[in-house]
């Protein structure tokens, strides 16, 4: 009597295994650090190593969510937003063990056309998404998408799209500490429109933080408004200005780069044309992101811009560079729209850091950004983690198909016969 080795549940079992294992290993973002090659590599070297013992404050920025809330397709809910809400519940929370989250604007794709209804379904389809991350500190930057254009910026609507997150006043500006670190972040939106309600709110906020940070007393800031006092949120603002640190400035929109500045990816430099960069508008369409306000390439004016270096950006004179290089002080700027990562160091040595989409709503690769700030230094550490693309896990699970559909004709291939 001969027994026959039963291969075919053998190979359905080892089928469903590896789905499982591919599943569970594409929701895994892979992270490199982007040395900043403005600084000499051999004394940043030294520094992180012997500031390895410094407590350190760990950061995940995401940007360009894009949640459709009750208008969510079958497809993007059990699909795209299925494995972005793994990435952050399972894989970035567990291994990269962040001790706060950052949201660079951009949560729904439809939210300045929404009622508040639908709004609500955003929020409550957000805060499933980030999950665990809802027990740590959590700021939002307001986003165009969130808001709306120039046209239809409303300053009730933002109002009240703003109280919905933590730490937000009601322009959509905040400000907050935590592990002496200073935060800022500005409603950008309101910086591309011309002389308006909002505007103006956003820059009294830029004025109140500049002033803030000179001040002597807590009792003299309580004097100053609802934006000074936004930093109660997470913990008390320090005096940082006086010693030379600039607050992290976190925006929306990317500030002005002069000749369309280059982008660095590790120590790659690179440029994007301004017809490539018009051309990855036809490829959000196709992949469902329609509708903005803003092109991709859009940025802060110039005059905005150098307003916020004049306003936020630490004053140093020469004497001051020495102290800054011992205290290791630090400033730098975070936004986001673009879609696309990008490490960009400014005319006058400021770094700019662009978080990338987290969504395959927007991109075939998306990625977000993991950054380290060491207590009092400029030792930030930016790492750039990107996800698996879309179009490669549509192949896998094509294929995984294909062979579980070939084991299934196969394995009633004599009843088939019978049949005939």
């Amino acid at each position: 009597m001969v027994l026959l080795f039963p291969w075919k549940p053998l190979l359905s079992l080892l089928l469903f295994l590896s789905l499982f294992f591919y599943e569970h290993w594409i929701s895994i973002p892979s992270c490199n650090i982007v040395p900043n090659t403005d600084l000499n590599q051999q004394e940043h070297d030294v520094v992180e190593e012997e500031n390895d013992n410094d407590e350190v404050l760990k950061v995940m920025l995401v940007a360009n969510l894009l949640l459709l809330g009750s208008d969510t397709s079958f497809f993007n809910l059990y699909f795209r937003d299925y494995y972005m809400s793994k990435v952050f519940k399972q894989k970035s929370f567990y291994s990269l063990k962040p001790d706060m989250l950052l949201v660079m604007g951009d949560v729904s794709a439809r939210g300045s056309t929404l009622t508040r209804g639908k709004w609500v379904s955003v929020l409550h389809q957000f805060h499933g998404m980030i999950g665990p991350f809802i027990e740590l500190p959590f700021h939002v930057v307001l986003g165009d998408m969130d808001v709306g254009g120039c046209s239809g910026l409303d300053s009730n609507s933002v109002y009240w799209i703003a109280r919905s997150f933590p730490g937000l006043d009601s322009s959509g500006c905040g400000a907050f500490d935590i592990d002496n670190v200073s935060f800022v972040s500005l409603n950008a939106v309101a910086l591309l429109c011309g002389n308006n309600k909002l505007r103006f709110s956003v820059e009294k906020a830029v004025e109140m933080e500049r002033i803030g940070s000179w001040m002597d007393s807590e009792k003299e800031m309580s004097d100053y408004g609802e934006f000074t006092k936004m930093s109660d949120s997470f913990g008390r603002r320090k005096d940082l200005v006086t010693s030379g640190l600039g607050p992290v400035l976190l925006l929306h929109f990317p500030l002005h780069r002069a000749g369309n500045g280059g982008c660095k990816e590790g120590n790659i430099v690179r440029k994007a044309p301004m017809p490539l960069r018009q051309g990855l508008n036809a490829l959000e369409s196709s992949r469902g992101y329609t509708g903005a306000p803003y092109e991709l390439w859009n940025t802060i004016p110039p005059n905005a811009t150098q307003y916020i270096f004049q306003a936020l950006k630490p004053r140093t004179d020469e004497a001051d560079i020495l102290v800054l290089l011992m205290l290791d002080a630090f400033w730098i700027v975070f936004s986001a729209h673009a879609h696309e990562f990008c490490d960009h160091t400014h005319s006058d040595g400021t770094r700019e850091i662009t978080v990338p989409a987290m969504t395959w709503k927007a991109r075939d690769d998306p990625g977000f950004v993991f950054a380290t700030f060491r207590s009092g230094g400029n030792t930030v550490s930016v790492s750039y983690c990107s996800l698996a693309r879309e179009s490669h896990v549509l192949i896998a699970y094509t294929l995984i198909l294909f062979l579980l559909i070939t084991l299934w004709l196969v394995a009633n291939k004599p009843y088939n016969m019978c049949l005939r």
